[in-house]
């Protein structure tokens, strides 16, 4: 079934055109960097200001960020796609551990659940 969009008019009765787009995938990443949000089970972002969360590789913590107050933590120093993988830990301000998540390689952003 092939659906119809009406016309879009602006208040004087001109007929804007919209271009169509591509619905093919891009080739590089929006995200630079590896970028995680920590969200409720409803997708609504924690409050997590002064919480922080480390990266670790190998049994050594390869980076670590503080969270911004709306749930998201960027690595400046983790290009995507990822290589490898890696854990996460988070920490509450007091620096007590919350959450441990694994990345997968080839990933540009992650999301913890809960």
């Amino acid at each position: 079934m092939k659906f119809v969009h009406p016309p879009f008019l602006l208040p004087n009765g001109t007929v804007v055109r919209t271009k169509r787009l591509s619905t093919s995938s891009s080739s590089t990443p929006i995200f630079s960097r590896l970028t995680v949000v920590w969200v409720q089970g409803s997708g609504v972002p924690f409050t997590t200001t002064n919480f922080f969360a480390q990266l670790i590789r190998n049994g050594r913590v390869v980076s670590q960020a503080v969270f911004d107050p709306f749930g998201v933590v960027r690595f400046g120093n983790i290009t995507t796609l990822t290589q490898v993988s890696y854990q996460l830990r988070t920490f509450n301000p007091a620096g007590i551990l919350q959450r441990v998540r694994t990345i997968p390689a080839g990933v540009e952003t992650f999301a913890i659940i809960g």
